[in-house]
Order: C-alpha cells, then structure tokens, then sequence
C-alpha cells in the first residue's frame, strides 16, 4: 500500500511539473490539413494496452493510414493518471503513421482535468505535436447545457477558470467535452473538432480510432 501511495504521488508530481510546459495559443496559424485520432483501449484483464492511430485528411476525412501497437501494461488503473498508462502505446502507435500529423484528437481530456493535464496535454508536451481533447463525458467543471443546435456552445469552468467548451456536434444529440491539449487555443480546436465531425457526434478520426483499438476485444 506504501509503495502504491508513493508511487501515485510521483506521477502527480510529474503531471505538476510537465502541466507547466502546456501551450495554450496557437503555435502555427496555418490551415489545418492532416488530422490524426488516438485511443487505447486495455484487453486481456488489462495486461496489454492495444493503441491505435488513425491518419485522415481534411476535408473530406477518408482514411489515409492508420497503425495499432500492443504493449505490456505498465501501470494499474489510477484515477487521473491514466495517461501514463495509456501513452508508451499510443506514441508508438504514432510514430508508425506514414507522416505527422498537423493536430492529433484525443479521446479524452485536455486542460479539462483537476490537474489540467489529461492525456492531450501529455500527449501534446512529450511530442511537441499539437493536441486537443475531446471527452464523451465530464471530468471536472461545471458549465450550462448549450442551445440544441449543432455548433452552439457553453464555457467548462473549473475552479473560476474556463476549462474547456462544451459543445454540441449534432442537433439535439448530447454535447462533447472540447478543451485544448497543446499548442491550440480553445476556439481553435472547437473549430477543428466540427470540422471532424459533419455527421456523428464524436469526430472521424476518433471514431475510427476507438473502433481500430477495440478490435478483436
């Protein structure tokens, strides 16, 4: 239980230090043209962490390549940590992508977590690639219920500070948690969050992501 203990307090102390290297404007004002998604997904009592990536370029967000890693698990299940978890698999599952993507769709939280830094963030500081979040649920904050029509929106608070966006992909179909990873201003990964999502409620490249992590489970 001690070393549990301990263990937990390492990595929130690591999560501390690396929150302060997030970059929340835009780092490069150029169109955005190469999406990736990521997920993972735990099979096998979670002995195995199976990552996927997908690659699809904007507009039309046909899949161009996409790549599954499987990694022995490294670390239990600890609420809020769960991207160091998560990442060995999916950096690797990134790096076998046929080129770098310009913006990488998390399926999770960025800035929108206790500590403002969820699996974006991290995903975001360790490769310099500029991240988002998108959550399917909430993890922290709290916000109004945005208009029902797709593309209205309402401010995440947590703790007096804006966290995220909650917004609405599809009319009259309950909203998404939208917040930046890295290297991104909030209105601009809402902007490219619609853009990955014309006619589902999670983006593309998510979708296909959890689809291509959860095969064969």
């Amino acid at each position: 239980m001690g070393n549990a203990r301990g263990m937990t307090a390492q990595l929130i102390a690591e999560q501390d230090r690396l929150a302060g290297r997030v970059i929340t404007e835009d780092i490069d004002p150029r169109p955005i043209e190469w999406v990736a998604g990521v997920d993972a997904a735990f099979p096998d009592r979670g002995t195995i962490t199976r990552a996927a990536a997908i690659l699809m370029r904007l507009p039309d967000l046909e899949p161009v390549d996409q790549a599954v890693v499987e990694l022995p698990t490294e670390l239990p299940y600890i609420p809020g940590l769960l991207s160091f978890r998560e990442l060995p698999a999916i950096q690797a599952a990134l790096k076998t992508l046929s080129r770098e993507p310009d913006v990488v769709l998390c399926d999770g939280q960025g800035l929108a977590h206790p500590r403002r830094f969820g699996i974006a963030c991290h995903l975001g500081v360790n490769t310099g690639l500029r991240t988002l979040g998108i959550g399917k649920s909430r993890l922290c904050g709290d916000h109004a219920m945005p208009g029902d029509q797709r593309g209205q929106q309402s401010a995440l608070i947590h703790r007096e500070e804006r966290v995220g966006t909650v917004l609405r992909t599809r009319a009259r179909v309950k909203p998404v948690f939208v917040s930046v990873g890295h290297g991104l201003s909030l209105e601009r990964a809402v902007e490219i969050t619609l853009a990955c999502a014309p006619r589902f409620r999670l983006p593309e490249p998510i979708r296909a992501a959890d689809r291509l992590a959860g095969a064969g489970r």
